[in-house]
């Protein structure tokens, strides 16, 4: 095994005991010191079940798994617990939520019933739609709760009339939560950080499961996070945490680079290694990396060195606009694809903001390079595949008044808005829930048909329910499928057969993804599949996004969803100030350039071969071309730092003159 370690890694997987700290730079394999890691652990007799390792995505931790899987061979009866934060949070909280009030089986909401229970606190509390959208209060709520701030907290500490309506909106709307037995996405962090503070015992018990605890890319953590991650490793100090300080991005929606800056005043005995050998970027290119983010003063020293020596220098180029800049990319792509074992996957091009890619699309339809815009919609947000997640929460929560709101009438079946309405009225008034009611007559105010159509409703889903107890889950989801003729409707909502197809073919992949659920999981439920679809959603990737990198076209993305990706060619566009770095972080300075520093230093990192980064001298503004001021990063990673904002300032490199792209001079 230490054949395949260079020197430091192998330091760091044999650091068994104690606080450690691996800083590994982007390239230096880290993944596989995690895993080597896990391995050597067991190896030397720790029992799998007692070693733990949290990640941020569902793909990190399969990947972990699958390499220490390999690893051990045939010794790997018992697998080590490698899971995401909020996945080893769910099985906390399932364990021991009761004693704070909660049922047993919450439900776990996404954004729409976020939206949605987020519309109805405004309502309660009269708040005009100018003063505070349900989009804005989610927004304020998940910053209060990244921070692991409470509504008290919150209410504390608000200082604008919007904070304030806010901080009102967020006491009723966590409310409203636990009333319906249910929690967020954030809550999973925020009560099980509640749990442990409020039942010592409980986190004592919690942490004596395992004896190792390694976090991956620690410097994503949020205080929540920071704060679970101390309660279990209190104990027994075995804890191993790897991550990068300088590709700490993510600080807009929570993550604190201070956590991994200040792992030694937290555990002042903690080893530190820093892995420094890049295996992913050739030498010119590190050359700028290393130059760009030592501009960053709050940092871990250590500097990149590159395996692969030589390569060609990045290229800086500037144009007119934003329609040349993307001709010359896509021409460039071209006449690239055309050199022997070039691909379209090959290529990627990187924006700072959403709103940059459209030109690039439409130069790339018309050339016909085949392309994958990363970061899209997901799977799970479609609508088709929404209403049949509903029909599997009611299912598995009668409770859950969001998704019972969105099927009591879908398909039509004669549950008018005014019968809804009463029925509601009726759960106001009792203080019950809204599927208590329907089940059974509401007090003689629903005539003949809405009471017949109700109860057909109710006795449906009891039916269901009860076979989904001792029968195949996919099966029984297929049989309600037809049963409501849900792919008639969706004959009529979409009058186009290949729009209705794919509709038809999403919701296949429903049942699919149920049956697979079933084959994969001890003890299959409707809670445990759900639990899975939402945290596979919410969580930072998604299958919408592993299923674009398998196809071979050329790749769009921000620099943000390129974190953890790597592509021989890339090409930065929008090198300017305001875009990168971002206007608002220009305004607010301080930490917030550090972060846009960052976040440019791992777009440059994710090049293998050849780095193209790319400005232009006008932009269009709400239809008007507008002058644009050079980023001062492309002056750092030259060297010429000393005035970036100069007015029209350029920086060395070819530039667009009046018969077009110049050549640099060799």
């Amino acid at each position: 095994m230490s054949a395949k370690l260079n020197p430091e890694q192998e330091r760091a997987v044999q650091t068994a005991r104690g606080p450690l700290l691996v800083l590994a730079g982007a390239g230096t394999g880290k993944t596989r010191v995690v895993t080597f890691r896990i391995a050597k652990l067991i190896q030397q007799g720790t029992p799998p079940d007692r070693i733990l390792a949290v990640t941020f995505t569902n793909k990190a931790a399969k990947e972990m798994l699958e390499r220490v899987s390999k690893l051990l061979g045939k010794r790997a009866k018992i697998k080590p617990s490698i899971s995401t934060f909020h996945s080893h949070c769910v099985k906390v909280l399932r364990r021991n939520i009761r004693r704070l009030g909660y049922p047993e089986r919450f439900i776990i909401y996404d954004y729409g019933d976020q939206e949605s229970l987020a519309r109805q606190v405004l309502r309660d509390i009269s708040v005009a739609g100018e003063s505070l959208r349900p989009g804005d209060l989610l927004f304020h709520i998940g910053a209060w709760k990244s921070s692991g701030l409470r509504p008290a907290d919150a209410t504390r500490i608000a200082e604008t009339d919007k904070e304030h309506l806010a901080a009102m909106g967020y006491r009723r709307y966590q409310k409203a939560l636990k009333l319906a037995g249910a929690v967020d996405f954030d809550d999973l962090l925020l009560v099980t950080e509640e749990l442990f503070a409020t039942f010592p015992e409980v986190r004592a018990t919690e942490a004596g499961l395992f004896d190792h605890l390694l976090v991956d890319e620690y410097q994503d953590t949020n205080g929540s996070q920071y704060r679970i991650i101390k309660a279990l490793a209190h104990d027994h100090r075995n804890l191993c945490v790897v991550g990068d300080d300088d590709q700490s991005i993510y600080g807009w929606r929570g993550a604190e680079v201070e956590h991994i800056l200040r792992f030694q005043q937290d555990w002042p005995d903690a080893t530190v290694i820093r892995l420094e050998a890049n295996y992913r970027s050739t030498e010119a290119i590190l050359t700028a990396a290393n130059t760009l983010i030592a501009y960053n003063t709050t940092r871990y020293d250590k500097v990149l060195r590159p395996a692969r020596p030589g390569g060609e220098k990045p290229r800086i180029m500037q144009f007119k606009d934003e329609n040349e800049e993307s001709r010359f990319v896509v021409d460039d792509i071209r006449r690239n694809l055309k050199l022997p074992g070039m691909e379209p996957r090959d290529f990627a091009v990187l924006f700072r903001t959403k709103e940059q890619p459209r030109v690039f699309e439409q130069e790339l339809r018309k050339q016909n390079i085949p392309y994958v815009m990363l970061g899209s919609q997901s799977f799970f947000d479609r609508k088709e595949v929404q209403d049949i997640l509903a029909y599997i929460r009611v299912l598995a929560y009668p409770h859950d008044e969001p998704a019972l709101r969105r099927i009591i009438n879908l398909p039509a079946r004669g549950i008018a808005p005014k019968t809804v309405e009463t029925l509601v009225r009726h759960a106001v008034a009792e203080g019950k829930h809204l599927w208590s009611v329907m089940d059974r007559p509401v007090l003689g105010d629903l005539k003949g048909p809405a009471e017949a159509a109700v109860q057909g409703f109710v006795n449906l889903m009891k039916q269901f329910r009860a076979r989904m107890q001792h029968e195949p889950l996919a099966g029984v989801l297929r049989e309600l499928i037809a049963k409501i003729q849900y792919p008639k409707e969706l004959t009529r909502l979409y009058p186009e057969h290949e729009e209705q197809q794919s509709r038809l073919a999403s919701v296949e992949e429903v049942v699919n993804a149920l049956a697979q659920y079933a084959i994969e999981a001890k003890e299959p439920s409707l809670v445990g599949f759900l639990d899975e679809v939402t945290l596979g959603d919410r969580e930072f990737g998604n299958n919408d996004k592993e299923k674009s990198l398998a196809r071979n076209a050329v790749a769009l993305l921000t620099m943000h969803s390129a974190k953890g990706l790597e592509y021989p060619h890339v090409y930065m566009v929008g090198m300017e100030e305001g875009l990168l770095p971002h206007h608002r972080s220009v305004a607010a300075e301080g930490p917030a350039i550090d972060e846009e520093r960052r976040l440019c230093y791992v777009g440059v990192t994710r090049a293998q071969e050849r780095l193209t980064l790319t400005m232009a001298l006008t932009r269009m503004k709400w239809g008007k071309p507008r002058e644009t001021i050079p980023s001062r990063f492309l002056f750092e990673i030259i060297g010429q730092a000393d005035n970036p904002q100069r007015k029209k300032a350029r920086p060395p490199g070819p530039h667009v003159g009046a018969k077009g792209v110049k050549r640099p001079s060799r």
